[in-house]
Parts: structure tokens; sequence; C-alpha cells
């Protein structure tokens, strides 16, 4: 019997002779092991338990008799093991879901941190309410978004971080504890972007925007000028709410920017949400065809974007911000699947970490769709921030294998884009596959080491876990 399993079955033996075992919502005792996957299938954990907790008292009860490595998760959309540990429980919070309060004339919320961001928008918009920030679509849970210190398109947001303002902790012992930037900050500034090392986020407090008519604009700005651009007609519009710019395969040399601007002009579109539980078909054609076919690239440039693009836009803020990452969804997984990478580099270094970065593409036969252009100022609340300055973002979108080989293939160009945001003094984001060296990660993240004490006050055993602490922390 493995040593870690002699382990398990004392420590089983002692909970049960305590009459521990009969009151958890889950069994401890032996059984296949689960496996725990994400959107893009790769990367899967094997677990020993899964526990889809409904209440507070449910996860506290769960954290406090396991014996063993814990890791939590949402939505799934980590791309690298980052909800799961080897042999461990996986708390699937999915199921904590629920409204906790909310104050329209403070401009607050309170959720349970299981919640889609689509199912908070649904109690918001009959109040003319919107979320603050969050990604581009609305399939991601609250708590998820802001282990990983999630961004979007909100010109002057940056990460969500800037909109928490308190969160409800259930440590690795099972204590419930408040953190704000009043209360706990250490613990505040560790849990953002802290990707379940300290605990599991039960509930979030978010401030809230109003809900209010944008508009869409489009224009093409040369890779070079795109800094000065901007500044001048992006950063310094207060009507900008949204923006971000697309660079397309294969030159990725002309940014197509799309920017949404506060208006009074009347809708063009009727609904206020995007509606629920549609199928996306012919968009899962199209992304086949852009990456399959001889013109793909061509034809994006030419017939899609166009198409998407070229006629007049005005709706809801809400609406813009309820998109479904099922249009993104590929028929099939099977033998290639769509995965992200993103990273971030000073504004100064903007054109020269473009130019290395479609370099780099080009000398490895990547399948790139496109890469997204946003933009973040200074983060000043999470420990492991990936904004230590005002940065621009590469969100790249691409295609590739599941094999042994085609994980080895992205993992070389991988490792030549993050030594390049390196080199310009930039950084790498963490929720995707773990490419990069332990070298790598600790130079993209010097507070690593503050990370580390605070974690070892919090979780002194290290119970707190994932894949992508196990290899890196």
């Amino acid at each position: 019997m493995p040593v870690n399993m002699h382990r398990r079955n004392l420590l089983l033996r002692g909970m049960a002779s305590a009459g521990l075992v009969a009151a958890l919502p889950f069994s401890l005792h032996a059984s296949e092991s689960l496996v725990i996957e994400n959107v893009t299938r790769l990367y899967s954990v094997r677990v020993s338990r899964v526990v889809a907790p409904t209440s507070i008292d449910e996860l506290v009860r769960a954290m406090k008799v396991w014996p063993e490595k814990i890791a939590v998760g949402g939505g799934r959309y980590s791309m690298g093991g980052q909800i799961a540990i080897q042999g461990g429980l996986h708390i699937d919070m999915r199921r904590m879901k629920r409204l906790v309060w909310l104050n329209p004339a403070s401009m607050l919320v309170r959720v349970q941190a299981g919640m889609r961001w689509r199912d908070l928008q649904d109690v918001l918009d009959p109040l003319d309410l919107s979320v603050q920030t969050m990604q581009s679509y609305a399939n991601f849970t609250v708590g998820g978004s802001v282990s990983v210190n999630a961004h979007g398109r909100y010109v002057g947001h940056g990460p969500i971080a800037r909109s928490v303002r308190a969160l409800q902790l259930v440590l690795a012992d099972g204590k419930i504890v408040e953190a704000s930037r009043e209360t706990n900050p250490d613990l505040f500034g560790a849990v953002l972007g802290g990707y379940g090392a300290l605990g599991v986020i039960a509930e979030v407090e978010l401030w809230v925007d109003r809900n209010v008519r944008i508009e869409r604009s489009v224009a093409q700005v040369r890779l070079k000028d795109y800094p000065s651009y901007f500044e001048r007609k992006i950063k310094a519009d207060a009507k900008c709410l949204m923006h971000n710019a697309d660079l397309l395969p294969p030159l990725f040399d002309v940014a197509t920017a799309v920017n949404w601007m506060v208006t009074e002009k009347a809708l063009t579109a009727a609904d206020r949400l995007v509606p629920r539980d549609q199928t996306y078909a012919l968009e899962q054609s199209v992304i086949w065809a852009l990456t399959e076919l001889p013109k793909g690239p061509e034809m994006q440039r030419k017939v899609v974007r166009p198409a998407l693009l070229g006629k007049s836009a005005v709706v809801w803020r809400n609406y813009e911000a309820s998109l479904d990452a099922a249009s993104l969804e590929p028929k099939s997984r099977t033998s290639s699947t769509y995965v992200l990478q993103e990273y971030f580099v000073p504004l100064r270094h903007f054109a020269s970490f473009a130019g290395d970065m479609a370099d780099i593409f080009r000398s490895h036969d990547t399948r790139v769709l496109n890469v997204s252009i946003r933009h973040s100022p200074t983060d000043q609340d999470a420990v492991m921030a990936w904004a230590r300055e005002e940065v621009f973002s590469f969100v790249i979108y691409h295609k590739q294998g599941v094999g042994k080989a085609d994980l080895e293939s992205v993992g070389v160009w991988t490792r030549l884009l993050i030594a390049a945001a390196l080199r310009y003094e930039g950084t790498y984001y963490l929720p995707y596959q773990r490419h990069a060296t332990r070298e790598q990660f600790d130079a993209a993240y010097p507070n690593k080491g503050i990370f580390k004490s605070i974690k070892a006050k919090f979780d002194p055993v290290g119970k707190m876990s994932n894949e992508l602490w196990a290899q890196y922390l």
C-alpha cells in the first residue's frame, strides 16, 4: 500500500472513532478516482473525492475533516490544473450560487462565490445596474474570477480586484474569516489572484455600476501608432467604456480597435441581455474554417471581420457584457482544442514585444486565431499582481492538437513568449498551460516570497493546493 494511502486510512480510522465521518456531506471511504477536467480537456487531474457544497456549513465541514490536500474550482475555465490536486479533495463551488444581499443605494452587492456573472446580471439588469468589472464572457463564476484576478475590456478598470470590497473566506482548518483592505489586508491581497492557495472564497462583495447604452466604433490602426492612439482616443475620452484591439494572422501588424462609447442613440438590438441557450453552429463552422482552410487568415481579414464589425451597433452595456462562451466552443475537442495565453508588458515596450511575438508565431507554425489587446492601470491590491505598473495585455487565442507532441511543441514557443515578456519587464498570466520553467515563474512573479509567507500564516500545513502551486510554490 502506498505511504500516502496508509496515512489516509490511519486518519480516517481516527476520525471514525471520534464520530466525524458520519457527519460528512460526502464519503471518505475508498472508491475509484475521479477526473477533474477543464474546458480544454487538457491536463485532467485525478482526485480522491469531490464535494459540491450548497451552504457555508457544508463547506466548513468538508474543510475541517478532509485530512489531505484540498483544491477548489468554479466554472472550470482555467486550463492547466489550477482547480485540482492529484489525489486530493476537489471542492466544486457551482452550487453555492445564491444572492446574499443587494443594496442599490450604496451600489454594492454580495453573492456566494459559485454564482456566475450571467446569473448576477439577471439580478442587476431590472434595476438598471451592471457588473463593474468582469471578463468578456459571462459564464465564469464570481469566485473563480476573483481567484485569478481576471480583467475585461473596461477602460481604466484593470483587474477585478479594484471592484472587490470584501471577501468571506473559509481557511483550510474550516475557520470563517472576512478579508478586505481594512480587515486582514494581507490575506485580502493574497487571495486576489491567489488561485485557491489560502482557502476557499465563499462570498464576494462587489461595487456595481449603472447600465447604459453604448455604441460601437471600429478603427484600423498601424501597430506602431497604437499606443499613441490609445492615449489620445481611448484613455482620454471619458465616454469610452470598453475597448480592445485585435491583431490578426499572419502579419499581426494592424490593430483593429473596437470601441464602445456611452451614447443616447436608439438601440439597434432590443434585448437587454444576450438570450440564454442559443445555438452557435455557424460560429463553430467559421472558427474551424479559419484554422483549417489554406486561406483561413485571408478569409478572417476580408470576410469574417467586416461582417462582424461592419454594421452599426447600439446596445445596452449589459447586453455586451453577457456574451456566452458557447459561441467559442468547437464541435469537438477530441483531436484538437482551443486555448488561451496572455502576456502583460509596460506601455513603453508595446511595439517591441508585439514584433517579437509575431516572429515567434511565424517561426513555429502556430495556429493563432487572433491576439486581443487590452489595457490595465497599476494593480495596487493583489500580492501576485500581473500589472505591477500600467500595462498592455496580449490575449492569444490559438488552436492546438491534444497529443503529447503537440503539448511539447506549444511549450517550446510558449517559453519563448514568456522570455520575451520578461525581457521587456513584463509577465505572463497564470490560469493557462503550465509551460513556464521554475526560473521564469520566479522572475515573472517577484512577490512570490511575500505570498508564501502569507500562506504560511493562514495555511501553515499547506493543505490548500492545486497543480499550479504544486509545480511552482
